[in-house]
């Protein structure tokens, strides 16, 4: 179930809604009541607006108490991701209760010419997907949003897009914990050598050129983890973490590094590349290049099961300007690249 504003009116809006302006005034009264009259005066709308716009963050789940004095909003747990929990992004938000998967809303949106930086999140996903066909489990708590991208780019350089989001994630998530994120390639991010994070990417093209782009993030934010593998932000901080903010975050580092890296829609692939190796994790390690289909496949003592699997073995040299993993071999093969959807590595 999709909950947003109307289609047809959220087109032209250029600043934020009613809707976001009576919550920003009821925040900033921390929980003090306030008046329908001084809400209509200050916003510029009627106080038959104000009650209606009242009634629907009510009935969205806010807990909006109506004393005699005005309106008052509790304060306590509100960690919403409604389109106007985003200010000037909030004509750019689609936002789901409940859907399959955010990757298919995205697709079906970018069919509909929806314009790039269009971002599709949702509560729960009962059919989220990981890399090659795999199931991401969305636990409740957790934070699922794909980003429609629309970049002036080849299709050749499909993995640009994918490198900026994982780098947004790593510096969004490691400013948020307190700890160093990095990057595991083609498309996770660990902190204490844990996952928090995974990207996905989903695109057409025409001719030579990407026509549209989506990116989608799972976030362990709130949601418990099913293993030791895996980690969240409250799971290292001992407490809860607002989502909106950690989207905020996120969406904010993808803009500068946008700007950096990408500033007329060309991505500049050497800084980039660069700017990956920074926060990449071990390299200089020894690696085995395997078949991503088989990438559970488990190791001891350098020898994998199921060696037939093996593409190559190395040492881990970061990634290149089309981001391609690059696996030194140490032999006459010299370094060899790996193309994100042909392989995964794994640390020895």
């Amino acid at each position: 179930m999709m909950v947003n504003q109307k289609p047809g009116r959220q087109k032209n809006v250029r600043g934020p809604s009613v809707r976001a302006l009576i919550l920003g005034e009821l925040r900033r009264r921390e929980g003090s009541p306030v008046s329908g009259t001084f809400l209509a005066n200050t916003i510029g709308v009627s106080r038959v607006a104000v009650w209606k716009n009242i009634q629907a963050l009510t009935g969205a789940g806010y807990p909006v108490r109506t004393p005699e004095k005005g309106y008052a909003l509790e304060t306590g747990e509100n960690d919403f991701l409604y389109p106007w929990e985003f200010g000037g992004r909030e004509n750019l938000f689609r936002y789901f209760s409940g859907t399959g998967s955010t990757m298919d809303r995205a697709r079906e949106f970018a069919e509909q010419g929806l314009p790039g930086g269009t971002v599709v999140c949702a509560e729960k996903q009962s059919a989220g997907r990981g890399r090659n066909g795999r199931t991401w489990a969305s636990r409740q708590g957790g934070l699922f949003f794909s980003l429609l991208e629309r970049p002036n780019l080849a299709l050749a350089d499909y993995a640009l897009p994918a490198m900026l989001l994982q780098i947004a994630l790593a510096k969004a998530l490691g400013r948020i914990c307190g700890k160093k994120a990095l990057l595991r390639w083609p498309n996770d991010v660990y902190i204490d050598q844990r996952k928090i994070a995974g990207v996905l990417t989903e695109l057409a093209g025409e001719g030579d050129k990407i026509t549209w782009l989506a990116g989608g993030a799972g976030v362990n934010v709130n949601n418990p983890v099913p293993s030791g593998r895996i980690t969240s932000c409250a799971e290292i901080l001992g407490r809860k973490v607002s989502r909106r903010e950690t989207l905020t975050a996120i969406l904010d580092e993808l803009e500068d590094l946008k700007k950096e890296y990408a500033p007329a829609g060309a991505y500049e692939n050497r800084g980039l590349a660069k700017e990956w190796n920074s926060l990449a994790e071990g390299l200089g390690g020894r690696v085995a290049v395997i078949d991503p289909r088989h990438e559970d496949y488990r190791f001891t003592d350098e020898k994998p099961e199921g060696e037939e699997r093996i593409l190559a073995r190395g040492t881990y040299a970061g990634t290149d300007g089309a981001g391609r993993c690059l696996v030194k071999t140490g032999t006459e093969k010299g370094t060899l690249p790996f193309s994100p959807g042909a392989a995964s590595i794994i640390f020895l």
